[in-house]
């Protein structure tokens, strides 16, 4: 364990400082607006609707009807900062912005390992450095779900290609049960575990017949609670999220990027991240990437491509899809070291600037 630690100290160094970088842009903004950088991060939008789950479960408070809405945030991360909370001191807010930030260490470790393994310990250390400078990785060190899918997703894509397949297994269902795009881990798995069942493997196979199981238990868990099959995709339409195969985000990239002649700068923003993410999806295809990170990337942006729901989050629906990252991760690495040095703090700043323009610039949530 320390000796896996210390061959991924670089990659974690790398990351602290970028989100370092981030933190202090943020607090300094903060300040020149007359108040302080807790609230944003701890209990802001998404993370106030965590933290009354994390409080009162899905059951209606003191009498009041309870808001269906609740039931469309899946259980694990208010979940653990409940149990946490219970047993250590401070509120139950600084406990989940705590655990996001725990676990996007533990995420930048997950996905300096699948780089390590595949391209080398460099490709890894920019990978992970790479994720943590994305446009809305301020989001990692929120009291939100990104970092914590994020982990989960990246070791168990890691043990998928180890061939660790209880690891995996159970990885899947914990990712499928703290976010929706949790089944695209699933399918990950799924596919690598049919794959190997092919040859005879055994293990490999009970993966994929357990990897759905926690995004299957939750959604099917809504739907009994409201008394219809659907009931999960019905608390979504009351969010205004349904799928529609992509033409609400076709007209979006289309408005922000084409015709508005005044367009929305965070806005814009997320209209180049999903342009620039099925691009470099297209660059990993080219790179035959490994079956596991080609479906769960995939998955992944299929699912915030095709929903015809809110459109400005999708930047941050995004945040774990991180083999998205491998063909710049490989090209920064093969790149001279100044140019490769000014990539990597061009992308840190930018991100600190735009993290602090979303909090607060952006009159919406993340």
């Amino acid at each position: 364990m320390r000796g896996t630690l210390r061959h991924a100290a670089p990659a974690l160094l790398g990351y602290l400082a970028v989100r370092l970088v981030g933190l202090a842009v943020l607090a300094r903004w903060t300040h020149l607006k007359g108040h302080g950088i807790w609230p944003e991060l701890a209990a802001s939008w998404d993370s106030r609707w965590y933290l009354g789950i994390a409080e009162h479960g899905y059951e209606p408070v003191d009498g009041a009807p309870g808001d269906p809405r609740s039931l469309a945030f899946f259980p694990l991360y208010p979940a653990l900062v409940k149990a946490v909370a219970a047993v250590t001191p401070g509120s139950r807010a600084s406990v989940g912005l705590v655990i996001a930030v725990i676990c996007s260490f533990v995420a930048a470790w997950g996905i300096f390992a699948v780089g390590d393994r595949l391209h080398g310990r460099r490709v890894g250390t920019v990978l992970a450095v790479l994720w943590g400078s994305l446009p809305v990785a301020v989001v990692q060190w929120m009291g939100y779900t990104e970092s914590l899918f994020t982990a989960l997703a990246a070791w168990g894509l890691y043990a998928a290609l180890d061939g660790r397949w209880a690891w995996a297994a159970g990885l899947s269902v914990a990712a499928g049960l703290t976010r929706p795009t949790g089944v695209a881990v699933a399918a990950a798995v799924i596919v690598a575990g049919l794959l190997a069942a092919r040859r005879g493997s055994r293990p490999a196979l009970a993966a994929a017949l357990v990897a759905p199981l926690g995004w299957l238990g939750y959604v099917g868990w809504v739907g009994w609670r409201l008394g219809r099959w659907d009931g999960y995709f019905a608390v979504q339409k009351l969010w205004g999220n349904e799928w529609d195969g992509g033409e609400v985000t076709r007209l979006a990239l289309r408005t922000h990027l084409v015709y508005n002649k005044d367009p929305q700068f965070f806005l814009a923003v997320v209209s180049v991240v999903l342009v620039v993410s099925t691009g470099l999806y297209l660059l990993c295809l080219a790179d035959r990437q490994p079956l596991p990170l080609l479906v769960f990337a995939g998955v992944l942006l299929l699912v915030v491509l095709g929903s015809g729901g809110v459109y400005f989050p999708r930047a941050r629906f995004l945040l774990p899809g991180f083999p998205l990252l491998l063909p710049l991760a490989l090209a920064i690495t093969r790149a001279r070291r100044h140019v490769a040095a000014l990539v990597l703090t061009g992308a840190s700043l930018s991100s600190a600037w735009l993290g602090g323009h979303m909090l607060l610039v952006w009159y919406g949530p993340p």
